[in-house]
């Protein structure tokens, strides 16, 4: 049974009278508006409306073989191969030109659900609100006086190349991320469940 990820009421009613055996999964979810807290830290461009997600889908379960992910940066999407088997896909967001995803071959290094980002996050005040919400740490530590600098979420990171890892964050509909790759927060878990240090990642 594949699991669509709807992200709107009326998104969510189409599928479910339109695409019979495919079942929505966490409710409506917005992926796009707003500043982006959650690794990347660009905020996207303003939207005239929530953005649909007609891709993302897992049908995984109970399916043996080895995991791949394949990652296309022309469309935005990571597939998710058991074997030979396409079980999954997820719409994601890359890099930005002059923080490119690069393409190759890779395999996950590192699993951590609830991983920091040690290069972008925000300055804080003494009470918690935000300052700067684009700090790059190798060009604006230490924090100024008063404030205090928190690293952007990435919860379920794979890391995959370097710093380069897939994770749960903002998806504006366009390559938005300092390099990495980000995905809904629901699809980053059940690639983050179904991965293993040393699976495959193609990025092409």
């Amino acid at each position: 049974m594949k699991f669509l990820i709807p992200t709107s009421v009326s998104a969510l009613l189409t599928v479910l009278i339109g695409c019979s055996g495919h079942v929505p999964m966490g409710g409506p979810q917005v992926i796009g508006g707003g500043n982006d807290y959650l690794g990347g830290l660009i905020a996207p461009q303003q939207q005239s409306g929530p953005l649909v997600d007609n891709v993302s889908y897992w049908d995984g379960d109970g399916v043996s073989g080895p995991p791949k992910i394949v990652i296309k940066l022309r469309d935005q999407t990571a597939y998710f191969y058991k074997g030979d088997q396409l079980v999954g896909k997820s719409k994601v967001s890359t890099g930005t030109p002059g923080h490119q995803t690069p393409p190759g071959r890779f395999k996950i290094t590192e699993k951590n659900a609830d991983h920091r980002s040690n290069l972008y996050g925000v300055f804080k005040d003494r009470n918690g609100n935000i300052v700067n919400d684009e700090v790059d740490t190798r060009k604006d530590m230490p924090p100024p006086p008063g404030l205090v600098y928190e690293g952007a979420d990435m919860f379920h990171f794979m890391r995959f190349n370097g710093g380069v890892g897939m994770h749960a964050g903002l998806l504006p509909g366009y390559p938005a991320s300092h390099g990495c790759v980000r995905m809904p927060a629901h699809m980053a878990k059940l690639y983050f469940d179904n991965v293993t240090i040393g699976t495959p990642v193609i990025v092409e």
